[in-house]
């Protein structure tokens, strides 16, 4: 076999594990990208079949959340909360709407000291399904 055929398989192969490698790990945050400055954004699959996403940047001394749960039905109901470094910020409930089965919960934090460790969690009431949502600012 000549050498500029091994360099080729080479460069398959790592370009292949490269792509396996990064297609196994979890949602990882993305900083920055289209939010505007400070943002970060994660996103992720819940238990089941919904999906979560979960955004935060800076706003005027205080912090900007969204979290946001997907899902393929209307009209479930979720227990809902946002910790900030294991403070809880927020809790309650949502309800999935039309036309997406999704929901929103949308606040503004105050900006802790230090970096900020943001965990927004959802049940599903009826069917028990669950979300974590995690980013770091």
């Amino acid at each position: 076999m000549n050498l500029s055929r091994l360099t080729g398989i080479a460069t398959i192969c790592l370009a292949a594990g490269a792509f396996a490698l990064t297609s196994a790990l979890p949602a990882a945050a993305s900083h920055g990208g289209g939010g505007g400055a400070g943002e970060v954004r994660a996103s992720g699959h819940c238990s089941a079949s919904s999906v979560w996403k979960l955004k935060a940047k800076p706003d005027n001394g205080r912090i900007e959340l969204e979290l946001e749960i997907d899902t393929p039905r209307n009209g479930q109901a979720w227990a809902v909360g946002i910790t900030d470094n294991t403070v809880r910020i927020f809790s309650g409930t949502r309800t999935t709407q039309a036309p997406s089965g999704s929901f929103e919960v949308e606040l503004r934090a105050a900006n802790r000291a230090g970096a900020d460790s943001f965990v927004g969690s959802a049940r599903n009431t009826r069917t028990g399904q669950t979300c974590t949502a995690r980013v770091r600012l």
